[in-house]
């Protein structure tokens, strides 16, 4: 070989070698700016692939075990960002770099409003969105629901509860910030039904006796990683990270490990 073709070839390696950690590095101050990996969860009882838990250890759920994980990928420790629902998630989204709430990735329900306050990279979760009826409702379906002095309860600013007002033109939509509230609502009687994802609302039949889960589906909810807009290296990676995860059993794992084992991984 040439001394000067050598010399070329060294010098594009030379450049190489400096180029990568610049791009890892520019990867982090993005992804990661204040050192730490800031997750954002909503912790409710709820369950799913959405949801996360507060347990004595900490925080438990699918974003929770897929937070640690892309952490340690990256090399970074790892902060869990907490709020009550996804809505909450999404007012955040927009917020400073160092403001109280600022998170850098997170888990949650796509929607084409979300699209213009965040970025998102795969979906994972694919769930069927319906109501639960109060114990000794008359409610048998959509067409007896939809009717005027109807009350239905979903969680507030959600993708559920833009879904559940286009749905019923009769009936009155109202956003509650939790979970729980809306639970004790419908134990109560105090609400007609509540607007949620049917795997989570088939858990909530069993305890509340006298509810019922109602057959049809009004929507799809797709869930999905996302990251603050204009964040693209950290969108790049997140996606990589995603169809890495689904394919090597780290999302997998993620399911099992929080009570989801006969629940499938549903992309579109």
């Amino acid at each position: 070989m040439p001394s000067s073709l050598r010399s070329a070839l060294a010098g594009l390696l030379l450049a190489a070698a400096v180029a990568m950690p610049a791009l890892a590095d520019g990867l982090k101050d993005e992804i990661a700016p204040t050192g730490k990996l800031r997750v954002a969860i909503a912790i409710s009882p709820a369950g799913g692939a959405f949801w996360s838990t507060k347990t004595e250890a900490g925080y438990a759920g699918v974003p929770v075990d897929l937070g640690k994980e892309m952490a340690a990928r990256l090399g970074v420790g790892v902060e869990y960002i907490v709020h009550q629902n996804s809505g909450q998630i999404t007012d955040a989204a927009g917020k400073g770099t160092l403001e109280k709430g600022a998170w850098d990735v997170t888990w949650l329900p796509k929607d084409p409003e979300r699209e213009t306050r965040m970025m998102f990279g795969p979906i994972y979760e694919v769930a069927d969105a319906t109501y639960i009826v109060k114990p000794g409702s008359s409610v048998t379906n959509f067409a007896s629901l939809d009717q005027p002095g109807i009350k239905v309860a979903a969680v507030n600013a959600t993708t559920t509860m833009r879904g559940a007002v286009a749905h019923l033109k009769n009936a009155e939509v109202t956003g509650y910030q939790t979970y729980d509230e809306i639970f004790s609502l419908l134990k109560s009687g105090e609400i007609d039904a509540f607007a949620l994802s049917r795997d989570q609302l088939n858990k909530m039949a069993q305890k509340i006796p006298g509810t019922k889960v109602l057959d049809e589906t009004f929507k799809k909810t797709v869930t999905a990683v996302a990251v603050p807009l204009g964040h693209s290296q950290a969108l790049a990676f997140v996606t990589k990270f995603m169809t890495d995860a689904t394919t090597n059993g780290t999302l997998r794992k993620a399911y099992d490990n929080n009570g989801l084992k006969d629940s499938p991984i549903r992309t579109e």
